[in-house]
């Protein structure tokens, strides 16, 4: 079974600028809560086919999850394919322009659940979570950027 989630926020910094800070990968640690990226390469990770890594967690609990990018279409889109032991399926960074000096960042996930039918009950009580850690991860990002952006 897939499951779908989906947050979106409105970013004040113009869209290129926004893709550039959502696809620092190693930089996401700055605003993606408890989260260590860092690229598998190759090159700097952005194109397809670039491999990266994450680690989701404290210390020695949590977990990794692999990605792989399938799509690159600078600056609107990106799209990655999870493919680590948790956390498989494809997953999609938006960006899209509100004005010059404003974008909407949007962030998805379809995500196949893991261990099976336990997956497929939990998801009703898990999903708000998932959004929830997703919503404040944009909520970050945010302001992460319009930081950066003002020190220009």
């Amino acid at each position: 079974m897939t499951a779908d989630v989906r947050v979106a926020r409105r970013v004040a910094v113009p869209a290129d600028v926004a893709w550039h800070v959502l696809t620092d990968w190693p930089a996401q640690g700055s605003w993606m809560p408890l989260t260590r990226v860092r690229v598998a390469g190759p090159g700097d990770g952005r194109e397809v086919g670039a491999r990266l890594e994450a680690w989701t967690g404290v210390g020695r609990a949590g977990f990794l999850d692999t990605m792989v990018v399938t799509a690159w279409e600078p600056p609107r889109r990106c799209e990655v394919l999870h493919t680590g032991r948790l956390v498989r399926g494809p997953g999609i960074f938006a960006v899209r322009p509100v004005g010059e000096a404003d974008c909407e960042v949007v962030w998805e996930e379809w995500l196949d659940l893991p261990l099976g039918v336990a997956g497929r009950v939990g998801w009703p009580v898990v999903r708000p979570l998932v959004r929830a850690g997703l919503s404040v991860a944009l909520r970050r990002f945010a302001g992460y950027a319009e930081r950066l952006h003002r020190l220009r």
